[in-house]
């Protein structure tokens, strides 16, 4: 195996996904692997394993696995290499900004939910030191 294949337990390990979770993004299209090895496993390369950061990145903000592949069809034909009209290659940024303005959207809900729920367990916490409850443990 050549130095720039990675076989899915070290893609797992650099992503922070589980094997399960990586075989089920080749299942559903997202990420295929670059090449097998001569008994059949998996190779992934750097490349694959920036697409899998991408998907990761995503999950959390609650995009859908259509989503995903719509972000990853555009990036992929623009960085292609391939001379694309100037009209694809706009509506392609296009679509990738909306990518970015709904991201932006969704970080602020987080930061929304995040912070009522501080307050929430705020709340709690004041309430127990106000009946004389149970400490922090560290």
């Amino acid at each position: 195996m050549s130095g720039e294949h990675m076989q899915i337990g070290e893609v797992a390990a650099r992503t922070e996904l589980s094997l399960r979770t990586i075989r089920h993004y080749e299942e559903t299209g997202l990420v295929i692997p670059s090449a097998r090895s001569q008994g059949g496993f998996r190779l992934y390369t750097e490349s694959d394993v920036a697409r899998l950061m991408v998907i990761r990145r995503m999950k959390p903000l609650g995009f859908t696995l259509d989503e995903m592949r719509d972000l990853l069809d555009a990036t992929d034909r623009l960085d292609s290499g391939a001379d694309l009209p100037a009209d694809e290659r706009c509506q392609l940024l296009a679509r990738i900004e909306e990518f970015e303005r709904a991201a932006q959207r969704r970080v602020a809900d987080l930061r929304t939910q995040l912070a009522r729920a501080e307050e929430f367990a705020g709340t709690l916490r004041t309430r127990l030191d106000q009946a004389g409850g149970p400490t922090r443990s560290a």
